[in-house]
């Protein structure tokens, strides 16, 4: 199941950085939510590829850094996934601090495999505790 929950995830990441709406929605169920880092929240497959495919369309997004932390079994046909994410913005060399992420992934085993349910990306800006900003940061950077 892991491993399955993990390749649901790394599509949907991978879509992104590819800045490929059609592959960002494709893998939600019919009725799957999309949080977003600004809070938008958008249901079913439709409604997320025609907000995504706007963005990529008008907006020079970056891509993620990821990092899964947890991937938790909620029984034989679901799980969530936590993970860390930062950007590298486009003309830039390093991981930019003031949008890094926790992201949280739904996951339902349906008819045809597996699907999200849910998949939020919330900032994570530490309000008064910086230490916690930079600490995320280094783990992040590892990775690169």
């Amino acid at each position: 199941m892991n491993t399955e929950v993990q390749n649901l995830y790394n599509k949907l990441i991978d879509a992104w950085n590819r800045r490929d709406a059609q592959g960002m929605s494709d893998p939600f169920a019919e009725h799957g939510v999309q949080i977003g880092f600004d809070g938008s929240k958008l249901i079913g497959k439709e409604e997320i590829f025609s907000h995504l495919f706007t963005i990529f369309e008008n907006h020079p997004t970056a891509p993620f850094i990821t990092k899964v932390k947890e991937i938790r079994s909620l029984g034989t046909d679901a799980a969530i996934l936590y993970a860390i994410a930062g950007m590298i913005p486009p003309g830039k060399s390093d991981i930019e601090p003031a949008v890094n992420a926790h992201q949280t992934l739904v996951a339902v085993k349906k008819d045809n495999g597996w699907q999200v349910e849910l998949f939020q990306n919330t900032p994570a800006q530490f309000h008064g505790r910086p230490e916690l900003v930079e600490e995320m940061t280094e783990e992040l950077r590892e990775l690169l």
